[in-house]
């Protein structure tokens, strides 16, 4: 069974509800008929009632899937004041906070808030921006976690790795990719994937010296004494860095550049310094190398809100919403 096929079978022991906001995009309708035949979401789409009906119906899609329209939903005043109200000490206005309730996107946010509706994806056809914005402003961040932060799942036919942070966090400093160490660890404990965390850089515990290179040697350390505090002295969590990107995925070379470590050689969860360096990775090994990529997945948000690649296939979103149900059923 291949990695989101077992996610899928997960989904459907436990299907949530997961709004599919993004109603006019053909792919996601076609995706939403697929996910609610196959059980594993109800979806939730966000868009004017007869449009959408006619458009499921154009496509020859069946089911009996809820529709939201945010204009004439009995609770959009509601929603509006509340946005208001989160936002007005930034300088939202009530015109600017109805309008935005009127967006699919935002509207769809403010479901998970409300507690109808568990989880969201959204990209097909807005930016990153677009879809993250909104779920930091009104879900904001689970208590005790500084940072939201994105990981993709790399899946090959036998392995599925972990990269992170390649599509939020642009240039955390050592701090910050501690914090995305140990979040990326604990998606990786979520979805079974061995917790072995690699640091990257373009040195090997000290091959080479600069700030950019401290700064994953400085964070690597930071990681380590928060992965003892968060999972335990004797938890199946390691983390190592910094590490080449061979040190840490061949074993020969992990032995030698590395010998006394338990991650090199080993590592499923990869870490970049950077979103230069890990947008530009996962699409290489997207593309060049053949990995089914799924993401940005993001965590540390309160509820479960997941972007798209604008190039996906109904198929992408299918298997991102299959993850987000797994998501949400983790936080029950």
């Amino acid at each position: 069974m291949g990695f989101i096929d077992g996610i899928i079978e997960q989904a459907q022991g436990s299907p949530k509800r997961v709004v599919l906001p993004e109603a006019a995009d053909e792919r996601v309708l076609k995706a939403a008929g697929d996910i609610q035949a196959r059980k594993i979401a109800h979806v939730v789409l966000i868009g004017e009632q007869d449009e959408v009906s006619r458009n499921l119906k154009s496509l020859g899609i069946t089911g009996d899937f809820e529709i939201v329209d945010p204009a004439t939903a009995s609770w959009a005043d509601e929603f509006a004041h509340e946005y208001f109200e989160m936002r007005k000490h930034k300088g939202l206005t009530e015109e600017q906070a109805k309008m935005a309730m009127s967006e699919c996107i935002p509207h769809g946010v403010m479901l998970l808030n409300a507690n109808k509706a568990d989880g969201l994806v959204a990209g097909a056809a807005h930016s990153t921006g677009d879809v993250l914005r909104p779920a930091l402003q009104i879900l904001k961040t689970v208590p005790g976690v500084r940072l939201a932060s994105s990981f993709f799942f790399m899946a090959f036919e036998e392995v599925t790795y972990l990269f992170a942070d390649c599509g939020l966090v642009e240039n955390p400093d050592a701090s910050q990719l501690a914090e995305i160490a140990i979040a990326t660890a604990q998606s990786a404990l979520t979805f079974n994937i061995e917790p072995t965390v690699a640091l990257l850089s373009y040195s090997t515990k000290g091959s080479a010296n600069s700030p950019l290179t401290q700064k994953v040697a400085e964070a690597t350390e930071l990681a380590q004494k928060r992965a003892e505090e968060v999972f335990g002295p004797d938890s199946a969590v390691k983390i190592d860095g910094e590490l080449q990107a061979d040190a840490a995925l061949v074993e020969r070379v992990g032995r030698k550049k590395a010998p006394s470590s338990e991650v090199a050689g080993h590592a499923k969860v990869l870490i970049f310094p950077d979103l230069n360096v890990g947008n530009i990775s996962y699409k290489l090994v997207q593309y060049l190398a053949g990995a089914e990529a799924y993401g940005p997945i993001i965590q540390g948000t309160r509820l479960p809100v997941n972007d798209l690649s604008r190039g996906c296939v109904a198929e992408d979103i299918v298997g991102v919403t299959a993850i987000t149900v797994v998501q949400c059923q983790m936080l029950q």
